[in-house]
């Protein structure tokens, strides 16, 4: 086993305690935790009262103080006129704003449940997850009041936010603070359910607790060293983990700022970084793949000191890249899944100049990961096995399913990996895309970090296809720069020299634009479908 609270000795200061939060789980976590988010707003509020805590592209903007009044007087609102009560669970489907962040910590207050929907869905899939989430009250853009006319009908309170374009959403939806005056959340009170895997019949709702908040956030505010002088830009949808709670959560409790992007488009991203001195971005591979076709229209963007990446693999070029373009900006990998609530390994110093560079890192404190064989037992170092997790920002347990990848409150990840002998965690693929070509196992990152080399690539992905002959064959989708000459002939005769020749991809397509998931991953199983 590997422990964070053994390899983080040394690196940075800090200290755990035996909490019991179950009958059956105790977990280790930082002494004096706020007991939910609303708490750590409460105390960042009277510590930094004046100080800018979000501003969004629709205009609104709010100091800590003002943040903490709107959270206040919104869920007073849900209280007395709506009726929300501690337990409830409350279905949010909001763009990026100002707005999404009161009203989350409006329902931290409260004690209830956010079910954050994703707005890329369509109304087929939004019906679905209605149907697993069931909800007890919608919280929802106008935009799509209509698709939840069968909550009305069945006589559940269905709030929509004004126009955000506007004015302030929720004007006229506040109520005296007297009227809910205390902060009715605990520390293991369930905060937040998140779905997985889009609307499929294997979607998980993924249920977190307050605790599991807590220490993530506190993770991400020790191991990177972030403090109120920082400033980010949430260039990712809150709905998801990355946005609610490694940005937004993250800021909330070190009294940061963060500026709120409606939707990703790489010229706002960097051009606010620019113009308001931003020295954190944390985003997927796919955003910064997209920020660095931009990198020579933005040659210098001196106040970034700080880039985390997680959600998928990020080859080790497009880390070199990076720092080319921003040099004096540490490049911290993250790998982590929606069960740790964002963080399980985070790269303690920068990537890039690492002799690890490759490496997911080392777990958090509070969190431990082993990497097991197929007969369960411990694989040696250097060796390929399960990553399974294991800690204090872990889930408790999926929404009304019993699963075997979660046991003895360690979580089998789905991902194969490998640890170092300093305890660096290299993943190495998805079990569900490791490629089986006539018995040789073919790791689809391997042959995307090679062809990441090649002069011109800017995204790639590889995949397994069915072969008649091999039972599965790898292929590719490439994106060049444009106009750059490129055929797929070129690329497997420089593969072939770096590649053994079953690894190298039978078949290469070039596309505009490597498709994604509504999460922003590469989207392998629709490529598959391509081919």
């Amino acid at each position: 086993m590997y422990s964070g609270k053994e390899l983080w000795k040394g690196i940075i200061p800090f200290q755990l305690e035996e909490v019991r939060v179950s009958d059956h789980r105790v977990i280790e976590t930082y002494p004096d935790l706020p007991v939910n988010l609303y708490a750590s707003l409460v105390q960042t509020a009277d510590r930094l009262p004046d100080k800018l805590a979000v501003s969004d592209d629709c205009g609104h903007t709010a100091t800590f103080s003002e943040l903490l009044d709107k959270a206040d007087r919104f869920a007073a609102y849900l209280k007395s006129e709506v009726g929300v009560k501690r337990g409830d669970r409350i279905a949010v489907m909001l763009y990026n704003s100002l707005e999404f962040g009161v009203a989350f910590l409006a329902i931290s207050k409260l004690g209830a449940v956010a079910i954050p929907f994703q707005t890329k869905y369509r109304e087929v899939e939004i019906h679905s997850l209605l149907s697993k989430a069931e909800p007890a009250i919608v919280l929802t853009d106008p935009y799509y009041e209509q698709w939840f006319a069968p909550c009305r009908e069945a006589g559940k309170p269905v709030v929509v936010c004004g126009d955000i374009h506007s004015g302030y959403g929720f004007e006229g939806m506040e109520a005296d603070p007297a009227l809910a005056p205390e902060n009715e959340g605990r520390m293991t009170d369930d905060a937040l359910m998140v779905f997985t895997s889009g609307t499929t019949s294997q979607s998980k709702g993924v249920v977190i607790k307050n605790f599991n908040i807590m220490h993530a956030i506190v993770s991400y505010q020790i191991t990177l060293r972030m403090t109120e002088d920082d400033i980010a830009v949430i260039p990712v949808p809150m709905y998801l983990i990355t946005g609610l709670i490694a940005l937004f959560g993250l800021f909330v409790r070190i009294g940061g700022t963060v500026y709120i992007q409606q939707f990703f488009d790489a010229d706002a991203v960097l051009s606010c970084v620019r113009d308001h001195h931003v020295t954190f971005v944390h985003a997927s591979p796919t955003v910064f793949s997209l920020l660095l076709e931009k990198a020579d229209s933005y040659p210098e963007l001196p106040s970034l000191t700080k880039f985390a990446c997680g959600s998928s693999n990020m080859p080790k070029e497009k880390i070199r890249q990076l720092y080319r373009w921003v040099p004096q900006s540490a490049f911290h990998t993250v790998y982590g899944l929606t069960e740790t609530t964002s963080p399980g390994t985070i790269f303690p110093v920068g990537a890039a100049t690492s002799p690890y560079i490759g490496s997911s890192g080392i777990p958090i404190p509070g969190m431990n990961y082993r990497i097991v064989r197929e007969d369960g037992t411990d694989a040696d170092p250097g060796e390929v096995g399960t990553v399974m997790l294991n800690g204090a920002n872990l889930l408790d347990s999926y929404y009304q399913m019993d699963t075997p990848l979660l046991k003895d409150n360690w979580l089998d990840s789905g991902d194969l990996g490998y640890a170092n002998e300093a305890g660096y965690l290299f993943i190495v693929d998805r079990k569900k895309d490791m490629i089986n070509r006539g018995g040789e196992k073919i790791t689809s990152f391997d042959v995307e970090n090679e062809i990441y080399q090649i002069e011109g690539v800017v995204d790639a992905a590889v995949v397994g296809i069915p072969d008649e002959k091999y039972g599965e064959v790898p292929v590719a989708v490439v994106k060049t720069k444009p106009d750059f000459k490129l055929t797929a002939d070129e690329m497997r005769a420089y593969l072939k020299t770096r590649l053994a020749s079953y690894q190298v991809p039978a078949i290469i397509r070039f596309m505009d634009e490597i498709p994604v998931t509504p999460n922003g991953k590469v989207n392998k199983k629709y490529i598959r479908t391509l081919f």
